[in-house]
């Protein structure tokens, strides 16, 4: 069997595997992250099934604006949505409000590069870079005076993108023969959707891959045993012109602990006394880095590793949310309440907010 079909398929059936126990998960506990990741491993499992399909059958118009909406819109968009669920309650919300302003950012600066495509949508681009620069503001504001409200600001910009994304392909006429692939790659490309659902694509997919990967990074940082090399403060009850160094200084002094620190991480790590967090988001920030890397060979014409790259994407995000006793405590028979497999609980407590 060809290996542009065995391979997508194996990628759904895993990521419809991993939403059936994220829903499952969900429904026992109701963690809003676990709904929100489910949603996104859905899309994924979605886009990567069109892909089987189209390699087995041939691409159409409802594959190909399937497979578009579901993995190059939303699905990188979900699942850094659910990373902002996750880390809800910690100043995580800074990292965040970053990740949607370089998204708007990057998003207007592409319709800029390449005016030959985007003449037409140059003023949505900037009305989508200001959405995202107001949202920034709004996500920021809400973690300095921590008011943990600020992933539901966050939701409201991933599902009002996902609406408008669905809205304007609905709305689109797209020519014969309904879809469009790369001569070189044979991969699927936008270049017959409107100017204003492709500038969604780095809207979404820039937030998104952006907060999954900071999010797991800042998550292993936050339950990792530490030495603290350089000192920092958020703690928003000091003066303004020190809360604005300290915040400007601790990307810096993260990283730099995160280093220094990961020594003593991984004595603690082989020896059995690290909090499971911390190999989890390893695990998931890997997962979501991998897409990125495969992508952008594939962008070059080097296409071998293109489903080999999401498959191992899916293994390790899957990987990682078995491995963390927060999200996957137990696995039952889904949807019931037979437990197949329990963990040993364990105490969380962040050393880092």
């Amino acid at each position: 069997m060809d290996a542009n079909i065995w391979l997508p398929a194996i990628t759904a059936a895993l990521a419809i595997i991993f939403f059936v126990l994220l829903m499952d998960q969900w429904l026992e506990r109701r963690r809003a992250y676990q709904a929100v990741w489910a949603l996104g491993i859905l899309f994924f499992g979605i886009a990567v099934a069109c892909e089987a399909l189209a390699a087995s059958s041939g691409w159409n118009e409802p594959i190909y604006l399937t497979w578009y909406l579901t993995g190059a819109v939303w699905t990188a968009g979900w699942l850094g949505l659910g990373n902002a669920f996750l880390l809800g309650r910690t100043r995580f919300g800074f990292a965040f409000a970053l990740c949607l302003f370089f998204a708007g950012l990057f998003t207007f600066l592409t319709a800029r590069a390449d005016p030959a495509v985007y003449e037409s949508a140059t003023t949505t681009a900037m009305l989508y870079f200001l959405v995202a620069l107001v949202l920034a503001l709004a996500v920021s504001v809400e973690t300095y005076f921590q008011n943990w409200r600020w992933p539901w600001m966050a939701f409201l910009g991933v599902a009002g993108a996902t609406v408008l994304s669905l809205f304007l392909v609905l709305m689109a006429n797209i020519p014969e023969p309904g879809y469009a692939l790369d001569p070189a790659t044979g991969v699927p490309t936008a270049e017959l959707l409107p100017p204003e659902v492709r500038l969604l694509t780095p809207f979404m997919n820039v937030t998104g891959a952006f907060a999954l990967i900071l999010g797991a990074i800042f998550s292993a940082y936050v339950f990792m045993p530490k030495k603290r090399v350089l000192a920092y403060n958020i703690d928003p009850n000091q003066a303004g012109d020190q809360f604005l160094f300290n915040l400007l200084i601790a990307p810096v002094a993260i990283v730099v602990n995160f280093l220094v620190s990961l020594p003593g991480a991984l004595v603690a790590l082989f020896t059995g006394r690290i909090n499971s967090r911390v190999p989890a988001t390893l695990l998931i920030a890997t997962g979501a880095f991998i897409p990125a890397v495969t992508d952008s060979l594939n962008r070059f014409g080097s296409t071998e590793w293109f489903q080999l790259g999401k498959l191992l994407s899916v293994l390790f995000l899957l990987a990682g949310f078995l491995v963390s006793t927060e999200i996957m405590s137990e696995i039952r028979v889904p949807f019931t309440h037979k437990v197949l497999w329990a963990r040993r609980t364990e105490t969380r407590e962040a050393t880092e907010t």
